[in-house]
């Protein structure tokens, strides 16, 4: 008898699996992506900064110096400027993270064995980067000033560095701006994702679909009530974020809450899409989790470095919102960014909330299926 109850229990367990091939899906994909995502993405060793050189020696001693930091691995050279007002630009939009300026006397002081400055400007928005790139430049300075001179002069080289935008070099400062775009990312999501499938699950589905409502019409009514809720948690956060972290907000307050609210749409509408596709709560819910926590924390440039990634995923980058909004925040809070800066930033943004809007009103119909 207790065989038979436990294999009735199993059976309609199976006739349930069966029902909700969503459910199912996650069950094969969700560890497929974890393993992908963790094995690629998560890396503590950092290559390929991105830098820009102002060399104003331009001699064979400076060229070989700078062949020497390329050749180091650590470095990319993205750019050889020739004013000062290019190294702004660069650092500015975030084309570098690090700029090398070589002095016009560099190759005479070397020559005359005297101690040759270079200029090392560094994106301090993240720390961890910033510290380790400052250590890389001292090291293939000094290794190159040993190679070139039989007699040991400490320091032959001397790389004199300028900490920008985060001059503390305080983790606080980039990590926090972040999590406000990992937060509203997962909270955006989950709030929406239950709407449509909580009314399947109540069986009020059917009373909706007999108004005379449109289907935009119907979303947009469930938006706006969330979109005030996500707004207020924007406010609170950024309040938390200045108030009691400390941490230095230099950039215009509206444009920080009006590119916030770009963000808030495509968020909420994503998860009316995943409400719409999933039809049960329980299944919205874990995609909700999976297709907004996991990218944002990975693949949004929040903890890792996107330009350190392999280059499949850092294609993959592209498709997640959440990466222009950590852009967003953490050059509007620490390098006081204007809206030129980040129009491209804004055009993605609303680009991917209208694209998920029109999507949602694709596919949800209102029929019983």
């Amino acid at each position: 008898m207790k065989y038979l109850r436990i294999k009735a229990i199993a059976q309609k367990e199976i006739i349930q699996i069966r029902r909700d091939p969503y459910s199912l899906a996650m069950a094969f994909l969700m560890p497929v992506i974890l393993l992908v995502i963790f094995g690629y993405a998560i890396t503590i060793d950092i290559n390929d900064i991105p830098a820009v050189v102002y060399d104003l020696d331009k001699s064979s001693m400076s060229r070989e110096f700078m062949s020497e930091i390329k050749s180091s691995g650590y470095f990319s050279v993205v750019a050889y400027v020739d004013r000062y007002q290019d190294v702004d630009r660069y650092l500015d939009s975030g084309g570098a993270k690090l700029a090398v300026i070589i002095p016009y006397d560099f190759s005479k002081n070397l020559l005359a064995a005297r101690t040759a400055q270079v200029g090392v400007i560094v994106d301090g928005s993240d720390s961890n980067t910033a510290t380790i790139a400052q250590g890389y430049i001292t090291a293939i300075a000094e290794q190159y000033a040993q190679r070139i001179r039989s007699v040991r002069i400490t320091p032959l080289i001397d790389a004199r560095s300028r900490v920008w935008y985060n001059s503390e070099l305080k983790s606080k400062n980039f990590i926090i701006p972040g999590l406000i775009a990992l937060i509203m990312s997962v909270i955006v999501s989950l709030l929406t994702s239950l709407t449509i499938a909580k009314e399947w699950d109540r069986g009020t589905m059917e009373q909706l679909i007999s108004t005379p409502l449109k289907t935009s019409e119907l979303i947009i009514g469930k938006l706006i009530p969330y979109f005030i809720i996500g707004f207020i948690d924007t406010v609170v956060s950024v309040f938390m974020c200045t108030m009691i972290f400390d941490v230095p907000l230099r950039g215009s307050l509206f444009l920080l809450f009006a590119l916030s609210c770009i963000f808030l749409f495509g968020g909420l509408c994503w998860g009316i899409l995943i409400s719409i596709i999933a039809r049960t709560q329980l299944v919205a819910s874990q995609m909700a989790m999976l297709s907004t926590f996991l990218p944002a924390f990975l693949l949004s440039g929040f903890m890792f470095a996107i330009y350190n990634m392999p280059k499949p995923l850092q294609i993959v980058t592209y498709a997640v919102p959440a990466r222009y909004f950590v852009t967003i925040l953490k050059d509007i809070f620490l390098k006081g960014s204007t809206l030129k800066l980040l129009a491209g930033e804004a055009l993605l943004l609303t680009v991917y909330g209208m694209i998920i809007f029109v999507l949602a009103n694709k596919i949800f119909k209102k029929k019983i299926v």
